[in-house]
């Protein structure tokens, strides 16, 4: 395994981390723990949980990833060799089981409090807010529109003084940003500066070969303002194994099970599978770690978060650290981006 360092922390982590969105659902709470025991064994030490978790919400699902890994934690003592990040729920017509105050400052205590019990832990090592309150476009909408109905206010030095009162507290250590667009980001890291507030140094979006708008503006304020990448869905829920355009994906699938999720199954983002294949194979390596090598060795990732619904998926992601792309496999790569730039933002 490699590894690195929270920005502006001492606090190590793995370069891949294992995410959990399936527990609860298309993952038993049994599997759940085979895959933690299998990761901590290979060296992943970051896990990434949510309380919104698992994947697609519903209340009768609400907050179940949260109770297996704390089940893991309670069963195993390995609590202290985990470096844990969670998220609390942004507000949304879906997410209106969890809570409709957004990140109030009772909403963020709840929030917090309610999460450490699921976890059976004291304190989470990173506590992210899932998504912004404010309308903007994230969650696969390329372009930014102004809503003039939207009634959010500018909280954010509320949001940062309130999780300022749950670091002294003890219950979260280090925060950061999920699903977030540059104007916020930077708003955020202003507050910071501005009045000696928490640094978010980091930021969960997704980023993949079939995603890889992160490298506009984003890029830029990761890198020189010290805001490390969390990148999820970097196989693209799972077309960039190539098991869709081959199909050989089994029936319970992501997309055979919940079609809905098609943020990477345009015509583009399809077309653009089979080139990225293409390269793979010439290369002679597999679609699935081109794709992770792809993003882990990008100078603004912090850590590759991935997800398996089987152990071979797993252990195939995680084998993905051990591959180095050289120069002429990623001048093939972009020669595909050329032709198909962001199909799937």
């Amino acid at each position: 395994m490699k590894y690195t360092t929270l920005p502006q922390t001492d606090i190590k982590v793995s370069k891949l981390c294992l995410g959990t969105m399936t527990w609860g659902n298309q993952n038993t709470q049994a599997e759940g723990h085979e895959q933690m025991d299998y990761a901590l064994d290979q060296g992943i030490n970051f896990f990434d949980t949510a309380e919104l978790y698992p994947v697609p919400a519903t209340a009768e699902t609400y907050a179940e990833t949260e109770r297996i890994i704390g089940n893991w934690f309670q069963k195993t003592g390995n609590r202290d060799k985990i470096v844990l990040a969670s998220k609390i729920a942004g507000p949304g017509d879906y997410t209106a089981h969890i809570r409709t105050n957004g990140f109030s400052p009772d909403a963020l205590i709840d929030g917090v409090n309610q999460s450490l019990k699921r976890l059976q832990t004291d304190y989470i090592d990173l506590y992210q807010l899932h998504w912004p309150e404010r309308q903007t476009n994230t969650f696969g909408i390329r372009d930014y529109k102004h809503h003039l109905e939207d009634q959010w206010q500018d909280n954010f030095n509320e949001v940062l003084n309130t999780l300022q009162g749950l670091i002294k507290s003890g219950k979260i250590r280090q925060v950061g940003i999920s699903n977030e667009k540059a104007w916020g980001t930077m708003r955020y890291l202003e507050e910071s500066k501005k009045h000696d507030l928490p640094r978010m140094i980091t930021i969960q979006n997704a980023y993949s070969l079939l995603n890889r708008v992160f490298e506009g503006d984003m890029a830029e304020i990761a890198i020189r303002e010290e805001i490390g990448l969390l990148a999820y869905s970097p196989m693209a829920f799972g077309v960039l194994s190539g098991k869709y355009i081959k199909n050989e994906a089994a029936e319970n699938a992501r997309l055979k099970l919940f079609p809905r999720f098609s943020r990477y199954s345009s015509h583009q983002a399809t077309e653009a599978t089979k080139l990225y294949l293409k390269v793979a194979e010439e290369y002679n390596v597999s679609l699935a770690q081109m794709s992770l090598a792809f993003v882990t060795q990008q100078p603004f990732i912090t850590s590759n978060i991935i997800g398996a619904t089987n152990m071979d998926q797993l252990k195939e992601n995680i084998e993905s650290i051990h591959l180095e792309l050289n120069d002429s496999l990623l001048a093939s790569i972009n020669k595909v981006h050329e032709i198909f730039p962001n199909p799937a933002p």
